[in-house]
């Protein structure tokens, strides 16, 4: 087992390698959606690469398929979310070098799957640390659960506030109509 957590260790460093040259323009900005989004990246993936061992573990028990349901959920969500994203118009006049290019919409994009929720890239994050969850339910993974739902939350949370200073009372309608992460619950 020594060998294979060596293994999981290599692939945390690598990880956490890639998702700070991603988050570079945001890791120190505490104002910024991309720092929660940067805390969450990481808890993510130490859940993921955590429960590694147990992702073919008893593949037919019920919470295995379960899993593999929402994680598929995830899929579908983000899939959704991007190629929603793709087809927005961009503005040069959000200057704001934090952003990445496909955030920079010039309009407030309310159809397809954001007609239902507002932040389907964050909701397919919370359905990947879900599925990640139930892979092997214990205290450390509960604990890494909590930690990326809630930087997930703090993340939406920014970004709502960054889209009200854009957007105006458009994004406040636009909050009121729809759920944050999932269709007509929450």
């Amino acid at each position: 087992m020594r060998v294979f957590d060596e293994i999981r260790m290599v692939l945390f460093i690598a990880t956490t390698v890639g998702v700070v040259i991603l988050s570079r323009r945001t890791l120190f900005n505490f104002r910024s959606h991309g720092f929660y989004r940067f805390v969450a990246w990481e808890a993510i993936a130490a859940l993921v690469i955590w429960n590694l061992p147990y992702w073919l573990f008893k593949p037919t028990s019920p919470k295995q398929v379960l899993s593999w349901i929402i994680l598929f959920a995830s899929l579908y969500v983000l899939y959704k979310g991007i190629s929603r994203l793709h087809s927005a118009k961009r503005s040069n006049s959000r200057n704001d070098s934090e952003l990445y290019a496909f955030e920079r919409t010039s309009e407030l994009i309310t159809s397809g799957i954001y007609h239902y929720i507002r932040h389907p890239l964050y909701a397919s994050l919370l359905y990947l640390t879900c599925g990640a969850y139930l892979k092997e339910i214990s205290w450390i993974s509960t604990v890494l659960t909590v930690l990326a739902s809630a930087s997930l939350l703090a993340t939406a949370k920014m970004d709502e506030r960054e889209c009200i200073d854009y957007f105006g009372d458009q994004y406040r309608e636009y909050m009121q109509r729809t759920k944050m992460f999932i269709p007509f619950v929450l």
